[in-house]
């Protein structure tokens, strides 16, 4: 059975941990970095039984891992080219790092795969095009990156598929219409049973795309708001069977975050009974918006 924990670091409270077949929060240990990652900008990753959280410490790129079996963090090697704004994903023990922006600020279509048995970064086959802003995920055994932008005023509605067997790229025409210009977040995308579903940061609504013919169709409404940040400050994650959607707000108790559920093939199956979102834990004095968050499953 696979036991799942949501990672979460937000506005006033440090990195936690949910488990939500248990409804218990974990908080973490104090991350032992310096001062600028603590109030850099982070990404984060989970993948096999760690946690990875990319930033930028005094002397560059840096990124630190929280280990679940022995509850501490230590330092992970870096990429072959270290990067921030990158799209990212994983599948059981590896992950894959794809795109980004190098110290320089230049635009990479370069990816590469970390094993988190082994601890290394194996450099892959670039992209067709390079983005950043992007984001990536796994869906039927391939890895996918969609969205992002080339430059500083572009954007890109494309999206590509690596095979991991032939280790190639193809790119896949208008598989994310619209684009995120760069205001917005990456695109907020999670995979639930290899059905991929985006929340939309303009029209606050969720969206399931048909891969047959390479098209989207909404789904229903978000539980909060996308578009108050242009989708900044909420998270939009798979766990398990179900989509989870992260956001906070301002209460009678302060500020608060809320973790809200659905399960898609349940709602399908069973109607309208199942269609609505339920509340699945709320942490209080949390802040109001997430920074990071990243869903474990081993």
């Amino acid at each position: 059975m696979i036991e799942h924990w949501v990672y979460l670091a937000c506005s006033l409270m440090p990195w936690e941990a949910f488990d939500p077949a248990r409804d218990r929060w974990m908080r973490l240990p104090r991350m032992p970095c310096d001062e600028c990652f603590s109030y850099a900008d982070k990404e984060s990753l989970a993948v096999g039984t760690q946690l990875l959280v990319f930033g930028r410490e005094l002397t560059g790129f840096a990124i630190w891992m929280y280990n679940l079996v022995n509850r501490g963090w230590s330092r992970c090697p870096l990429l072959n080219l270290p990067r921030c704004l990158f799209g990212s994903g994983s599948c059981g023990e590896i992950a894959i790092v794809a795109g980004g922006s190098d110290k320089n600020g230049n635009v990479l279509k370069c990816a590469e795969l970390y094993n988190s048995e082994l601890g290394t970064w194996v450099t892959l086959p670039d992209m067709n095009l390079p983005r950043k802003l992007c984001s990536g995920f796994f869906m039927d055994g391939k890895f996918y990156v969609i969205g992002g932008m080339p430059s500083h005023t572009d954007s890109l509605t494309c999206g590509e598929e690596f095979d991991l067997e032939t280790r190639t790229w193809r790119r896949i025409k208008n598989m994310y219409p619209g684009g995120n210009r760069a205001t917005q977040s990456p695109p907020l995308v999670a995979v639930v049973n290899n059905q991929l579903y985006a929340a939309d940061q303009s029209t606050n609504e969720v969206k399931k795309y048909d891969k047959a013919n390479n098209t989207w169709h909404v789904v229903k409404p978000l539980p909060v708001r996308a578009d108050s940040y242009n989708g900044w400050g909420l998270a939009f994650k798979a766990c398990g069977d179900r989509l989870l959607v992260i956001g906070g707000h301002r209460g009678p108790q302060g500020e608060v975050i809320v973790l809200h559920s659905w399960f898609p093939e349940a709602a399908a199956g069973r109607g309208s009974a199942a269609a609505d979102w339920s509340v699945l834990s709320v942490r209080e004095r949390a802040g109001t918006f997430v920074y990071n968050c990243a869903v474990m499953g081993c």
